[in-house]
Parts: structure tokens; sequence; C-alpha cells
């Protein structure tokens, strides 16, 4: 505890730390996915193909690939930084970083097979579900 001025203050407690740091990464995920991928797609505006999402699954991709070393191999991220960036930021920013770390990792364990199931029913499963929503929400 911490007296200051006759006001006596404890440390923050550690899931509300948690949340705070999650909460900000995921904010500024969410605003990092926004601006640049509006900002790529609006570099191709007769086009259809969903570049500016594509760009920022690829950086997604990249980033956690980044971060994952320095958390497993060379632990340099404290978890806090691992919270932050990998789950907050990278959480909100895109969900397809998560996706491809799990099955780079169950590859790289020689689960060809998980992997494989992993890849056609992560795609496979979220195309079909995305219909499903669609076809649900226009039968309201």
């Amino acid at each position: 505890m911490i007296a200051c001025d006759d006001v006596i203050f404890s440390p923050m407690p550690a899931l509300l730390t948690k949340i705070l740091v999650l909460s900000l990464g995921g904010i500024l995920g969410t605003l990092a996915r926004y601006g640049l991928g509006g900002f790529v797609q609006n570099r191709f505006p007769n086009s259809t193909f969903p570049w500016g999402t594509l760009v920022v699954n690829v950086l997604g991709c990249l980033t956690i690939g980044f971060l994952w070393i320095l958390v497993e191999d060379k632990p340099i991220l404290t978890p806090n930084m691992r919270l932050f960036s990998m789950i907050g930021f990278l959480g909100a920013f895109t969900t397809f970083s998560t996706f491809s770390l799990e099955t780079v990792n169950l590859m790289a364990k020689s689960q060809w097979s998980a992997a494989a199931v992993n890849v056609a029913a992560s795609v496979g499963c979220c195309l079909v579900s995305t219909v499903l929503g669609m076809t649900l929400a226009r039968s309201l």
C-alpha cells in the first residue's frame, strides 16, 4: 500500500490490469485495422477484391509470427506486453493471424493431419457460417 497525502492507494488488482491492457490493445488494433484496411482499399477504387483485408491479414500473420518468437524463443515480451500485442491488438486487428500461428505450430509439431483439418475446417466452416449468418439475417 502507498500512502500519499492521507490517502491510501493499493496496487491495481492483476485482473483489472489485464483487462485494461487487453482493452487498450483491442482499441488500437481496431483503429489500425480500420485505418490501414481503408487506406489500402482506397488505393484500388475500382476493384471489388478485398485488398485492404488481405494486407491486414498478411501483416497480422507476419506480426504474430515475429512476436511469437519474442515470447517463446527469446523471452523478451512481458506477460502484459503479450496480452497487449498478441491478444488485444492482433485480436482486434485480425483473427486470421491467430489461426495462422496455431496452424504453423501444429505443423511444427508434425501434426500434419490436425493442421490440414484446422485449415479446411476453419476456412470451410467460416465460409458456411458467414452464409448462414447472412441467410438468418435476411430472414428477419
